[in-house]
Order: structure tokens, then sequence, then C-alpha cells
């Protein structure tokens, strides 16, 4: 059965001739000579697909008695560490954490809120969801609701609760509808219905928005995108921004959020993080093609200069190559 985390876009396959039991006893090696050697376990965990690392976790924990992650934590240190460990993690408990560090402690990281809820699938969510009451005997929806408020949590509870239709098939009268609802609800009144906008760009699908979006410019001799900045503000305009680039082209979306965690002083490692181990096995090249179409120089080359060590060579893995 073909899983729902895996796409034909990805850096990552799956490893010809794959051993979960060889790989678990050459880790178990590494972990247990003074001093981890880092090099083996790099090229054994970016070599394998996410679902072929949870098979060598497994064999580890018969061989060991203990969690590799747990061991990986014990061993590594820094953004290394974060980023091995997320290599080991299934990939909607990924998702499940990603989302609680966005919303622990002090203030909300809504950019993050925003990215992993616009560019996951509907089944990817309900997984996510699950995931989520599993690890912190709380719903997502409860979760939000009492981080967010107003437009922006009502949407980001559709969202959540992965309601979007994954059809791929459009329907143009429907379009034509939903443009013309749209322009009603924004640009032709005084105020605006938030719940229009909502409704539509969190339901449908990103085909069906995409001639949306077409029909809406017919109609107004406006883009989409300049209205949602007019008409709307904050957190709530920041969201439905997101799903009109996700809908259009999620890599370039993807691409941009990169560019910004690698831009200027410092690095977003929480967001670089996030985005290459969750794409690494969807949709990683396109996202590199856009990347170097936004900033004139490769992903590869990015990472190189704003990175360093292990990570920066776990990072370069991962990414798969220079364009």
């Amino acid at each position: 059965m073909a899983s729902i985390w895996v796409g034909k876009r990805g850096t990552i396959r799956d490893y010809a001739g794959f051993n979960p039991s060889v790989d678990a006893e050459a880790i178990r090696k590494t972990i247990r000579r003074i001093g981890t050697d880092e090099k083996t376990l790099i090229s054994i965990l970016t070599e394998r697909t996410n679902a072929q690392r949870l098979l060598i976790a497994k064999e580890y924990q018969a061989l060991c008695g203990k969690e590799l992650k747990d061991d990986l934590k014990g061993d590594l240190s820094g953004h290394f560490k974060h980023l091995m460990v997320a290599l080991v993690t299934p990939p909607a408990v990924f998702d499940a954490k990603q989302l609680k560090k966005s919303m622990k402690g002090m203030g909300t990281n809504e950019d993050a809120l925003i990215e992993i809820l616009t560019t996951r699938t509907s089944k990817q969510m309900q997984e996510i969801g699950h995931a989520y009451y599993t690890a912190y005997k709380k719903s997502l929806g409860d979760e939000i609701s009492s981080e967010t408020s107003g437009d922006f949590r009502k949407a980001l509870l559709i969202l959540a609760n992965g309601r979007r239709d994954e059809s791929l098939k459009v329907d143009e009268q429907l379009a034509r509808k939903d443009a013309q609802i749209l322009y009603n609800a924004g640009e032709k009144r005084w105020g605006t219905d938030e719940d229009a906008f909502t409704n539509i760009l969190c339901l449908r699908s990103f085909p069906q928005l995409k001639l949306t979006f077409d029909e809406y410019r017919n109609i107004s001799q406006k883009d989409i995108e300049d209205s949602i900045k007019g008409e709307l503000s904050g957190h709530f305009e920041d969201l439905l921004l997101a799903i009109v680039r996700c809908a259009r082209n999620t890599p370039a979306f993807l691409a941009e959020r990169l560019y910004r965690a690698l831009k200027g002083a410092g690095t977003d490692e929480f967001t670089l993080n996030r985005i290459m181990v969750s794409r690494s096995e969807i949709d990683l090249l396109d996202i590199r093609a856009e990347f170097k179409k936004l900033s004139g120089y490769s992903l590869y080359s990015a990472i190189k200069s704003d990175t360093s060590g292990d990570y920066e060579i776990t990072l370069l893995k991962i990414c798969g190559g220079d364009d």
C-alpha cells in the first residue's frame, strides 16, 4: 500500500538490499564507542526512507532493549541531535510534536502552525490528529482553540480536522460560483464576510481553488492575493495567503519558507529541520528547483554557508545534491 507520506519527488528513496538487523547492529556499535562514529550514523539514517528507519529502530530495540531515539538523544547534542531524532520519528508523530512546540510556552509560533496545517493533506492531518491525541491526551483541536482566536482559530480548526476535499477533478461552474461569492464577500461590499473566505479556501481542493482564483481575476480584475491583503489582516490574512500560495504551488511556498529560514543573521533551525525532514520523501526535488528560482543560488549552497559540522553534513545528504 502506498504511504500517504511518500510522493514521487523526494530526495530519499528506498535503500536497495536493505537489512534492518545489519543496520541496527552497525548503529549499536557506533553508539557504544567512546565518542559516537557520526559518519556511519549519518550515512545509514540519511540513505534509508522513514519506513526503513522505523524498522531499524524496531530491530535496535530488540537488540539493545532501549529505544534508538533515546540513545540518540543521550549521545548527540544541539541541532544535529534534533535532526537525527526527527529522522527516526514516524511522520505523523513528528508533525504532532512540531505542532506542540509551536503552541508551547509563551506565545504561539503562528508561522509554523500555518505552514504545517496548509501543506499537509486531509489524510495526513487525520493521522497527525491521532498522533497528537496519543502523545498529549488532548485533541489538536482543543489545543488550537486554547492558543488562538477569532477567524484565525475558525480556519485552523477546519484545516486541523482534515476536511479539505482531495479530489483532482475540477468543477468550472463551482469555480465561477465560488469566485462570485468571494467577490461579494470582499471587494464588492462594505466590510468583509470572513466566513465565506474561510469556507471556500479551507474546504475546496487545491486544483479547484486554482481555477476559482482564475475566475476571481476575471470577475474582479484583481488577484485574489491582493484582495486578501486589502480586506483582511493579522494571522488570518497570513493563513489565507499561505493557502493561496500552496494551492498554486506548494513547493514554491516551502522554498520561500526555507529561504527565510536561511537568510540573514542566524538560522531558523526549527523550520529548516521540519521542511527538510518532512518533505524529503515527498517533493524536496521540486522545492530545490523553486529555491533556486527564488534566490538565484542552490539550496545546497545556502545550507553549506549557513550550517556547520555533522549538522551540515546531514542536511546536505537529505538535500541530495547541488543545483
